[in-house]
């Protein structure tokens, strides 16, 4: 793929994201897949959306920076939704979080082969309990 085939891919997954429309995985994500260096299948990560989703039904991940090189791509978006229920150990209260979120795929076929994100945990669990 280009990098304009890639950029149009990728938000064509993050679209699928944001409308929770995770049956749709197996168009963006291998069977076998890399997950922050350690194996994992595309349903561990279906399973683990699910769960935000579950948790925090507004989740919403907005693309800003999105960089390409060959079959690599570098994001930097921002994550933001409202717990409805306990999650990652705090109690639902009505909180908000906005954090940013850096990630780094590798394609291959067509899919991701690698996926790897950071997270600001701390600020968001500062939000969360603020």
């Amino acid at each position: 793929m280009t990098g304009s085939d890639l950029r149009d891919w990728y938000m064509r997954y993050a679209e699928a994201l944001n409308a929770h429309e995770f049956d749709r995985m197996d168009e963006f994500i291998s069977d076998q897949v890399l997950l922050g260096g350690q194996p994992g299948t595309r349903d561990d990560v279906v399973t683990v959306l699910k769960g935000i989703v579950d948790a925090v039904p507004d989740i919403h991940w907005e693309v800003n920076e999105l960089l390409f090189d060959h079959d690599g791509i570098a994001v930097r978006a921002i994550n933001t939704g409202t717990p409805v229920k306990e999650w990652l150990g705090v109690p639902a209260s009505g909180a908000s979080f906005e954090i940013v979120e850096y990630a780094i795929y590798k394609v291959r076929d067509g899919r991701f082969v690698q996926m790897t994100n950071l997270h600001d945990s701390a600020e968001m669990l500062r939000q969360l309990t603020a």
